[in-house]
């Protein structure tokens, strides 16, 4: 019987996602569940979504902001150089430090950078950004493929998953090699719609190969609102939540990207 995994990156605190991503994994009968990091960030709440996770066996991963809540560094290690950027980068991770309980920090500061199993009979890899660097921006129109090549190379894959740029997309390498973008469950796609995205893991028929399945999800984004307006975040994450228009962050998009959105 063939193996299927869900797959959850960047969830961003957004905790109405995260409980309506479970309940859909579960009915798609997934075997287990690992989210690719980024926990907080962006939304309310952050314990929430730490609680969750936890209390559902979820196998998790560092992201960036993760090591750094763990850690107890400065800054989410975002990397913007965009004045308008970092400063809502600053609002956001003051808020996620301050709202994550010590016990909490401590659990993010001890979770693992990567994950490995096997899978259709392929070595997969889990990371946050790129196997390299955890914060690293990868895009569909931006990222080569002689690099993600060698990615798989270097880091001994045949498949390797991120998250961390909110975009889903995924791409063959040949030789049986893949690369594949999970996208984020906390926050849309800087595409005007309000559904956010996991992705499911599967062994083909004959158990010889890995393929993924990106599914998009439906919540409930105005209580998600809501909760963003009461603890007082800035109006321009909750107007991304409502409308699925990037209002923040804007700077990492290559031109391609960029485009598609409103701003």
């Amino acid at each position: 019987m063939s193996r299927s995994i869900a797959l959850f990156g960047g969830i961003y605190s957004n905790h109405v996602a995260l409980s309506r991503a479970l309940e859909d994994a579960r009915d798609r009968s997934a075997d287990s569940v690992y989210c690719l990091g980024d926990l907080g960030a962006f939304g309310p709440q952050p314990d929430r979504t730490i609680d969750l996770l936890r209390d559902h066996g979820v196998k998790v991963m560092q992201g960036n902001y993760d090591n750094s809540i763990g850690n107890g560094l400065s800054d989410c290690q975002c990397g913007y150089t965009d004045p308008r950027d970092n400063h809502y980068a600053r609002i956001s991770y003051q808020y996620t430090f301050q709202k994550t309980s010590p016990p909490n920090r401590k659990w993010l500061g001890e979770l693992p950078e990567l994950y490995r199993f096997s899978m259709g009979g392929k070595r997969v890899l889990l990371c946050h950004g790129s196997p390299r660097r955890m914060n690293e921006f990868l895009f569909s129109s931006a990222t080569p493929t002689h690099l993600l090549s060698k990615f798989c190379e270097d880091f001994d894959a045949d498949v390797i998953v991120g998250t961390h740029s909110g975009i889903h997309w995924s791409r063959d390498l040949g030789n049986g090699k893949k690369f594949i973008n999970i996208g984020v469950l906390g926050r849309p796609e800087n595409d005007g719609t309000t559904h956010v995205w996991y992705a499911m893991l599967s062994e083909n028929a004959s158990g010889t190969e890995v393929e993924a399945e990106f599914i998009p999800l439906q919540y409930d984004h105005e209580r998600l609102a809501e909760e963003m307006r009461s603890e007082k975040l800035p109006e321009e994450f909750v107007e991304t939540i409502q409308t699925g228009w990037w209002t923040t962050c804007l700077e990492v998009l290559p031109m391609k990207e960029r485009r598609i959105g409103r701003y």
